[in-house]
């Protein structure tokens, strides 16, 4: 049923029931049980499908016996949004009565389905065929069930019947008759007569009056304003200015760019200031009405439903950038209140805007920041004191923190006030001062001092370091009783014997700030949850001294909680002003943080020689232009191969290399070189030996280390070209490839055809690691540990593509000449051959750009991707934050003869 006929019954100038709504959840279905009190009370059962909630009527409630089968009648298929709506439908409308979450959960079919969108697509089947099988994980049920469809009770009956297994039991479930969102049962939520609780909170059903307005927070930007010199903004004509921006379509999935920590505040021209708010970063998309409030991390903001209510009433369609906050009565942010924040009883909530990327249909993200906030400022509504532009402070950086710090702020942020906006990317353009340390850390456990009556004594806390989670010490204060005991339901779950910690630490070790031991023994978690705290210093042990708890933290992965060490001002802004010095299109490498190594080459001398592994190498006509369109110079490309070296090696190491040679840049002669005999230094000694077609014995060169690295780069290899098999195995490849190979397809089909081979290769459970081609295609890697010939890897290839074109035909092609193609994408399995090379992982690529063959999660593979966003540029402060996201690539292969039987059962 369509969402047409839900709508047509409903006045939503009357009711508040939810109109729309999509899941963010890309892994599992969910399940909603709503107990409805209207005209009969009964129990309203649904399953999310096909992008709503199929529903059906359940007179008497479900059961846990088997015996019991229950009526079910089918209903119109509920929006997603429905799920948690609770409260009151007005008397006289559709459905009118009381209605309270009665269950929630994940379901899935009873059958083994691998994935959400298979799942999906085989409940739909037996929807169809009449009788549905699935496993329910809710709060009140759990395990197996059937819907099937009845005859006799008319055209939507069906029944609701509970498997017999180690969930099944007699007891009336219905018993449990409160909510497991409020808590309420339907005769309290009765009495809440004059509101609805939907999404969590109780909101009015009677508009407010016009005029009214609550009284605003006091404006520490106000008092900051006061307390520095800062001139009168430059007027902008943002009319005009928009004229001027090309057309470009929403952004997808954007995440927000990100500001690098450093060490202590400066004073230099062409930076702008603003306050470091202390909550919870915030993307929102207005479009059409709708308005969606998401985490850095793509999860939606439901809880904090005045601002979405708020971005609603806009009247534009907007993407922008700003900080959720709840506001003490001094007005300064206050990190714990927002996270208990439940309703505007809790705080005054308020979400600071500081920047806009999109625009009624115009892409800002690449104007200069100071015409991003004229247009902010003349565009974000006014009046409104729940969404506010954050101020900008044109002013000496020095002063602006020290009144910060007066006024009891967490610290401040810089901006160059010509910087663009990248899409998650920790820029040196952007930079953040404390006032105070602060440090997200993971929970790996807890401490419980004997004889205390609290929950905990202590929380243990870590934080990761090139993947493995290192101790950093305890924080003991921060908590109330209550918020312990809120804590402690988290915890139960995860507790778990072993320690997460690569070396389990001693955490009742005697300090030189305490020095007895209190005799607590840890109780461990595992490393899921994050919280926040503040602290004086880390000791050279690397633990937090007089570390306090400030709050959890929901919108981070634990895995992506490292240690943040504040880098150099002095050498990040000095490099800053260099690089603007330059012409506008020549953009140096961006020296990495404390813990990447600094550049190779100085940015002056022409000819310069340097000892790499022992061996002294030359590097000469540095300035030479490699890629004019964007000013990178051949310097750039050594600097650049020196600092992802440790990241490219892997992939290079004991592979023979083809030399794709451009001398004199990307739009020069350029050629291959497979031979290296007698044309390479006398310490160039790792090769592997060919013989041509006139029986000449040959040699390739063989990947090693950074001077080999190095040594190809000085012959012009912008772009490496490795074996997929290693000289210890030649004949068997470490990893079988896809490519993916467009035409006349645009790159959103490439991202398209990307999934539908993960979605394959998922189904018959083959990992698989995907990485941007750096020019117009993709390539996907999956495992084989050099267990099987080539022959055997394209073989596998072969089947897999063949998968996918059956299923996107349209603008696939597995022909292997151009013209024979029509302009479809090339699903290539034939590059699984001896001798064949692509680019490997963190190569350059000889394109303007200087893009980047980036490896990439899955979850960025999304429209909206493309080639530009991994270039020269960026690509090292990426690593610095991803890691090597595509090592499993040299990991455990695949059992092919597994994978084989596999596919045969699910394709055919």
């Amino acid at each position: 049923m369509a969402l047409e006929k839900y709508v047509k019954k409903r006045d939503f100038s009357k009711t508040r029931e939810p109109k729309a709504g999509t899941s963010k959840n890309k892994e599992q279905l969910v399940f909603v049980i709503q107990k409805h009190d209207a005209t009969r009370l009964h129990y309203d059962f649904r399953l999310e499908m096909d992008g709503v909630l199929k529903s059906w009527a359940v007179p008497k409630g479900p059961s846990t016996d088997p015996k019991n089968k229950r009526l079910a009648m089918m209903v119109e298929d509920h929006p997603f949004d429905y799920r948690s709506f609770e409260g009151l439908i007005p008397k006289g409308e559709y459905g009118g009565g009381t209605v309270i979450v009665w269950d929630e959960g994940t379901y899935e079919p009873i059958e083994a389905i691998k994935g959400k969108k298979a799942q999906e697509k085989h409940l739909l089947k037996q929807l169809a065929e009449g009788s549905l099988k699935i496993k329910l994980h809710g709060e009140k049920l759990q395990g197996e069930y059937a819907l099937v469809k009845t005859h006799g009770m008319g055209e939507n009956g069906w029944l609701l019947i509970k498997h017999k297994d180690e969930f099944a039991s007699a007891t009336d479930i219905t018993k449990k008759d409160k909510s497991v969102i409020s808590g309420k049962t339907i005769e309290k939520m009765e009495k809440t007569s004059d509101a609805v609780w939907q999404h969590g909170h109780e909101e009015a059903l009677e508009k407010p009056k016009k005029g009214a307005k609550k009284k605003a927070t006091p404006d520490v930007e106000e008092g900051l304003a006061d307390a520095v010199e800062t001139p009168d903004a430059a007027k902008v004509d943002v009319a005009a200015l928009l004229k001027k921006v090309p057309k470009g379509s929403i952004p997808q999935n954007i995440k927000p760019m990100k500001a690098t920590l450093v060490d202590e505040p400066f004073d230099e021209p062409g930076w702008l200031y603003e306050v470091k708010w202390d909550g919870y970063r915030a993307l929102a998309t207005i479009q059409k009405g709708e308005a969606e409030l998401l985490s850095r991390n793509n999860l939606p903001f439901d809880k904090y439903y005045p601002i979405n209510k708020q971005l609603q009433t806009w009247k534009a369609d907007a993407v922008i950038d700003g900080e959720l906050v709840v506001l003490n009565d001094k007005g300064i942010s206050d990190f714990g209140a927002l996270q208990n924040w439940r309703s505007e009883a809790d705080g005054s909530l308020v979400y600071y805007v500081f920047d806009i990327l999109w625009y009624n249909g115009k892409n800002l993200m690449d104007l200069p920041l100071t015409q991003r906030q004229a247009i902010l400022k003349e565009v974000l509504p006014k009046d409104n004191d729940s969404i506010r532009q954050s101020q900008v402070f044109d002013t000496g950086g020095i002063a602006f923190f020290d009144a910060a710090g007066r006024m009891g702020l967490e610290g401040i942020i810089a901006k160059k006030a010509d910087s663009i906006y990248t899409s998650d990317l920790r820029s040196k353009e952007w930079l953040k001062i404390k006032v105070s340390r602060r440090q997200e850390a993971v929970i790996a456990g807890f401490t419980k001092n004997e004889g205390t009556a609290k929950s905990f004594s202590a929380l243990v806390l870590g934080v990761y370091s090139k993947g493995k989670l290192q101790y950093v010490g305890k924080v003991g204060t921060g908590f109330s009783d209550k918020l312990q005991k809120e804590m402690m339901e988290q915890f139960k779950p995860l507790i778990t014997k072993t320690s997460a910690f690569e070396q389990e630490p001693d955490v009742d070790k005697p300090s030189r700030f305490r020095p007895q031991r209190m005799g607590a023994k840890p109780t461990w978690l595992k490393p899921e949850l994050v919280c926040e705290v503040a602290f004086a210093e880390v000791t050279s042990d690397g633990v937090f001294r007089q570390a306090s708890f400030k709050g959890m933290r929901t919108d981070k992965p634990a895995k992506d909680v490292i240690l943040e060490t504040p880098a150099d001002t002095e050498a990040i802004v000095d490099h800053e002003d260099e690089k603007k010095s330059e012409s506008s299109h020549a953009k140096a490498i961006t020296p990495p943080g404390d813990k990447t190594r600094k550049t190779l080459l100085n940015p002056k001398d022409e000819t310069q020689v340097r000892k790499i592994c022992g061996h002294d190498l030359k590097f000469t006509h540095l300035s030479k232009v490699y890629w004019p369109e964007d000013g990178i110079t051949k310097r750039d490309m050594f600097n650049y191969y020196y600092q992802v070296a440790e990241y490219i090696l892997p992939y290079l190491k004991d592979r023979p290399m083809s030399l794709n040679r451009f001398p004199n840049g990307i739009h020069g002669p350029s050629f291959y070189q497979k031979d290296i005999k007698g044309k390479a230094p006398d310490w160039i000694t790792k090769t592997f030996p060919y013989t041509n077609g006139e029986g000449e014995h040959k040699e390739y060169l063989v990947g090693s280390d950074e001077a080999y690295l190095l040594w190809m780069a000085s012959l012009g290899c912008i772009e490496m070209n490795p074996w997929f098999s290693r000289v210890q195995s030649p004949d068997n490849p470490d990893y079988c490839v896809i490519d993916l190979d467009p035409d006349k397809n645009t790159f959103d089909q490439v991202i398209e055809a990307a999934l539908e081979v993960k979605k394959v290769l998922d189904a018959i459970d083959v990992p698989s690691y995907c990485k941007t081609s750096g020019s117009t295609g993709m390539h996907i890697y999956i495992p084989l540990s050099a267990k099987y010939t080539y022959e055997q890897s394209q073989m596998f290839a072969r089947i897999i593509v063949n998968i996918v074109h059956k299923q996107i035909p349209d603008y696939t092609s597995l022909e292997r000449k151009i013209a024979a193609r029509n302009g479809k994408m090339y699903l290539d399995f034939l590059q699984n051959r001896p001798g064949a090379t692509i680019a490997g992982p963190y190569s350059l690529r000889p394109k303007p750009g200087a893009t980047v063959s980036m490896p990439v999660l899955w979850d960025e593979v999304k429209p909206g991707l493309t080639m530009k966003h991994f270039t020269i540029n960026n690509a090292v402060d990426r690593l610095k934050e991803t890691g090597d996201l595509f090592k499993g690539v040299l990991g455990k292969g695949i059992e092919l003869d597994k994978v084989l039987k596999k596919a045969k059962s699910i394709f055919g």
